[in-house]
């Protein structure tokens, strides 16, 4: 059995995403990083650094239970297993996993940031803003160049362009226009339309809602900032 620890973050998705693709049955256990679920003892023994998601796989390596957390590790960790959307050979698969590495490294962090500051910050501070969505524009350049070499990130279809895909959906909280980006585009549309991508999208979806409606209220939860990105983070747990 396979329990996800689990909330709906682009860093969640890319493993809901996959499991759909191996057609994997899987539980789903919510962590509301705005409640503050991740500071708790039990999650943080399976993820020591207090980030969702995690995956604890009942039937690991020999037969014996295996707990992974990072997202990236997770998706190596179940194409390997299940043979899929990770090259066996050798070119082929650091093919992928450079550009798996390229989303944790810069995709992630840096659209983050812009999302961060062009959102969520306390203050509205323009050096920030201005870096951070330049510095996307600059990530989502280098993503539609290398689509217009290929249908896909790295070949096929892989667990680089799960991890990425994600990351793209709220681009205009990240102060871009997919227009401008005409491979990214094609390739973003085609993921989207995958069967796979909206049952991966499609958990915990009431959640997300209610997320949605709450963020459009004028007052902001100040326990659920805190969590995030306040002074809850910098404690020792």
């Amino acid at each position: 059995m396979l329990d996800v620890y689990f909330w709906p973050t682009p860093n969640g998705y890319k493993v809901t995403m996959l499991l759909e693709e191996l057609g994997l049955k899987y539980n789903v256990v919510p962590v509301n990083i705005g409640r503050g679920d991740q500071f708790k003892p039990e999650f943080l023994r399976i993820s020591p650094n207090n980030k969702m998601p995690a995956l604890i796989d009942s039937e690991g390596p020999g037969g014996k239970p295996i707990e992974i957390f990072e997202s990236g590790a997770i998706l190596i960790y179940l194409a390997e297993k299940h043979g899929r959307y990770l090259p066996a050979d050798t070119r082929g698969k650091y093919n992928v996993l450079q550009w798996l590495m390229f989303q944790m490294a810069s995709v992630g962090p840096m659209l983050g940031q812009a999302h961060h500051f062009r959102r969520y910050a306390p203050e509205q501070i323009k050096y920030a803003i201005d870096r951070y969505t330049n510095e996307a524009a600059r990530i989502y350049n280098v993503i539609d160049k290398r689509l217009g070499e290929g249908e896909y990130l790295a070949g096929d279809y892989s667990i680089a362009d799960i991890a990425t895909y994600p990351w793209l959906v709220p681009h205009k909280m990240q102060g871009q226009d997919l227009d401008q980006y005409p491979n990214l585009k094609r390739w973003y549309e085609a993921i989207r339309m995958r069967p796979a991508t909206q049952r991966g999208f499609a958990v915990m979806a009431d959640v997300v809602e209610r997320m949605r409606q709450q963020a459009q209220q004028p007052s902001q939860d100040k326990e659920s900032w805190n969590n995030l990105f306040g002074a809850r983070q910098f404690e020792k747990h």
